[in-house]
């Protein structure tokens, strides 16, 4: 069990808990925080609340967070594409479609399955689920992605995500002509009222920027860079979707019916930095663009 106690400062003053709480973790979603609060293990002065409770000036929040469950996750031999490995970290190009850890109901063919049999020194902090997973991109997400290989590593990475200073760069193909040649989007980010699966623009949410500019436009479509201020779940997805321009393959945030045969969204986690946990020296990773989106920009770009 882990304990933690927050005090309301004035920014926070009328903030709902749930929100408050969650925005204190980079990697640990507004429903994970709702169960716990639901559990009676997050009280406000001392008295349990619910999620919607409205916080006041200098109200005292203790937070336990529990152990996770241990399951068993299994080693996998699936081929992972290393893009730089030493005794702390490892960096890994992943794959469209692979989910990154395991969930209910899927247990397998995860890149944390195929970490497993690559190597055993992963840290513990996210337990048997994640272990080593500081940060993660969707499944049909394609890209660079750092694990750590000791906790101490991942403290390190996990306080670079929480102050924004990790560079992450993705390269997106979106709908329509961008006009203006870079752009950023500020809206904050949270789940969707309606339809738990997505996320949506709404107040409550967790603040989220995305910055962008344009690579190269094409007929209808615009390659785009993004990066990100903040990590948020789905983020260039509804930061792009909200200015008009969402990404193409996206089902969920873009259009419906879709010109080219694709298994999802085109997007790719292209440059990833962050300063070493043990040297202290800043490096950069770069991700090869897979073979689908560079056909796919060439047929453009010929068309």
């Amino acid at each position: 069990m882990e304990n933690y106690d927050f005090k309301v400062e004035e920014n926070s003053v009328g903030m709902r808990l749930d929100v408050f709480i969650a925005n204190e973790f980079e990697d640990k979603s507004r429903s994970y925080i709702q169960g716990i609060i639901e559990k009676e293990n997050a009280t406000v002065n001392g008295k349990c609340r619910k999620s919607n409770f409205k916080l006041k000036l200098n109200d005292t929040i203790d937070l336990s967070i529990p152990d996770p469950v241990e399951l068993n996750v299994k080693a996998e031999d699936i081929p992972l594409d290393v893009i730089y490995e030493d005794s702390d970290v490892i960096v890994i190009n992943k794959p469209q479609d692979m989910v990154v850890h395991p969930a209910p109901g899927n247990y397998s063919g995860t890149l944390v399955n195929a970490l497993l049999n690559h190597c055993t020194d992963l840290s513990g902090i996210n337990g048997v689920l994640r272990p080593g997973i500081v940060h993660r991109i969707d499944k049909d997400t394609s890209g660079a992605l750092v694990v750590a290989k000791n906790d101490n590593a991942h403290n390190s990475l996990a306080a670079q995500l929480k102050d924004h200073s990790m560079t992450r760069s993705y390269l997106a193909l979106v709908e329509g002509l961008i006009k203006d040649d870079e752009g950023m989007v500020d809206a904050p980010i949270g789940r969707h009222s309606k339809d738990r699966i997505k996320m949506a623009i709404v107040e409550s949410g967790k603040k989220a920027v995305t910055h962008y500019k344009v690579i190269e436009r094409f007929e209808g479509y615009t390659l785009v860079e993004c990066n990100l201020e903040t990590g948020r779940t789905h983020q260039i997805r509804v930061h792009m979707a909200k200015i008009g321009h969402p990404l193409v393959g996206d089902l969920i945030y873009g259009f419906k019916k879709q010109k080219f045969n694709l298994k999802g969204q085109v997007l790719h986690a292209k440059r990833l930095g962050f300063i070493h946990p043990t040297t202290n020296k800043y490096m950069e990773f770069d991700s090869p663009i897979p073979a689908y989106f560079e056909k796919l920009i060439t047929k453009l770009r010929n068309s």
